[in-house]
């Protein structure tokens, strides 16, 4: 038990310290950091959507997903088409820049996961996302309980 509980630990402390590297290498010449690849990635592969939605989706926190977008919007590369002041309750969307940088990131990434999964077959990597699944769910189920 005691080997299991090293080896979950470390690697997976070992590929989100992997993933954030490749998100703060690939968005250092965009002058962004990391938490801005799941906004941008999501607003291109979804389209129009408010924070609550890109919160939801990116399983972020309001804070950290407010601020991401205050950067966003500062840089140009997201707007409100309504125009609204009720920034978290409107819907957002890439602007032509945005767009362009959207389409390099999805680019990557689809780059990223073909070489991660590398020599793993259809099969095996569908079994590892559903166990992985299985796993965060039991792990959320057991975070309840420290909630009460």
């Amino acid at each position: 038990m005691e080997e299991r509980f090293k080896l979950f630990t470390v690697y997976m402390t070992k590929i989100r310290r992997s993933i954030q590297k490749i998100k703060t290498e690939e968005m250092a010449e965009y002058n962004l950091k990391s938490p801005h690849v799941s906004c941008l990635y999501y607003l291109y592969k979804y389209g129009k959507m408010t924070a609550t939605e890109l919160c939801e989706i990116c399983d972020e926190d309001k804070a950290s997903i407010s601020r991401s977008i205050v950067q966003l919007e500062k840089e140009e590369y997201v707007f409100y088409p309504d125009g609204s002041q009720k920034r978290y309750r409107a819907q957002m969307a890439l602007t032509p820049k945005g767009e362009k940088i959207a389409i390099d990131l999805a680019r990557k990434i689809d780059r990223v996961l073909e070489l991660v999964g590398d020599g793993v077959t259809e099969e095996s990597r569908q079994n590892f996302y559903k166990n992985l699944a299985l796993i965060s769910d039991n792990l959320e189920e057991i975070c309840k309980q420290y909630d009460k």
